[in-house]
């Protein structure tokens, strides 16, 4: 067996530096917030190769998940159900919406119709989760995942930095932030992020909202598979929303969990922070060649879009 490159050697020193910078909230230091966390990971993904690719994809997707578990052990369960009722006719129609304009739009552009349909219903429901679930079953091609999770990722960059501005710049409310970002954000850990940056109140909403959203994966990937005309397609539910409420529920009537909470809920918030410097690094140059300038024109215009209306709609309809 061959010894490292010196290079490698310190692509693996560096990496492990950063993800232990990551963890310093538990010591009380504040020297590595989630918005720095994504921007460590980004900066190593485009200077260094990544010595362990696959292991950070799946640290991130098990941290992600457990993390929003976590965050369950923070929010009463009254709480949860007010906030998913708030943001459920956003999230009806802003799905159905943001579906039929993505897939208009892919067409329009000239977008392969499978990478189309994933950056579509990545961008109406979950970001990758739901890319990962809806691939199988429309025959998608490991290009076509790479295309549409890659523009995906671009604009979750982008949106964690960018939505605290704006719902600071516009004086959005905590409920007004909180909603929109569930619905305009891509993935659970960029809406999570950019909700913990503006406000508690935010950040619950966000959550539950996002995690409501992210359930219409259970009917949409049989609806996709029959359109795909591939029969026995399997169902797919994301267990851990299961588990945010059982947390939930444990939290509000179990005095023992209730007195933990603190401490778990701020274990999850730098899980996520972890998470999302794992997630920066899978963000290399070869990445962005890959999703090219018509998929990640049709993502960034469909996310412009939904964006632009579900914000209409939320200082709108949710005005104080």
């Amino acid at each position: 067996m061959s010894e490292p490159t010196p290079a490698f050697s310190w692509a693996k020193l560096l990496f492990w530096s950063a993800l232990l910078a990551t963890l310093t909230p538990l010591l009380g230091l504040s020297w590595v917030t989630p918005p720095v966390a994504l921007a460590l990971g980004i900066t190593f993904a485009m200077v260094l190769e990544h010595p362990h690719r696959k292991g950070a994809q799946r640290g991130a997707k098990f941290l992600l998940q457990a993390s929003v578990v976590g965050l369950g052990f923070g929010l009463d369960i009254h709480a949860v159900i007010d906030a998913g009722r708030t943001g459920l006719g956003f999230t009806v129609v802003s799905i159905l919406g943001t579906l039929g304009a993505g897939l208009l739009l892919g067409r329009w552009l000239g977008v392969r119709g499978v990478a189309s349909k994933l950056i579509a219903v990545g961008t109406a429901i979950c970001g990758g989760s739901a890319i990962a679930a809806i691939a199988p079953v429309i025959e998608a091609e490991e290009a076509d995942m790479a295309v549409a999770l890659g523009t995906v990722f671009v604009l979750n960059a982008i949106a964690l930095f960018v939505f605290p501005a704006v719902g600071t710049a516009l004086g959005l409310s905590q409920e007004q932030f909180g909603v929109w970002a569930a619905v305009a954000i891509h993935d659970t850990s960029s809406v999570v992020g950019a909700a913990s940056r503006y406000g508690e109140e935010a950040l619950c909403i966000a959550t539950t909202v996002k995690l409501a959203r992210a359930l219409w994966i259970v009917p949409l990937t049989p609806a996709f598979a029959l359109t795909a005309r591939k029969k026995g397609a399997r169902m797919v539910f994301p267990h851990f929303i299961g588990l945010f409420v059982l947390a939930s529920v444990a939290r509000t009537f179990v005095p023992a969990v209730a007195l933990a909470g603190p401490s778990l809920v701020a274990a999850a918030k730098v899980g996520l922070t972890v998470t999302l410097f794992l997630i920066g690094t899978g963000l290399s140059p070869k990445t962005l060649r890959l999703v090219g300038p018509r998929p990640l024109a049709q993502g960034v215009l469909l996310w412009a879009l939904t964006a632009t209306l579900s914000l209409m709609a939320v200082m709108g309809l949710l005005a104080h």
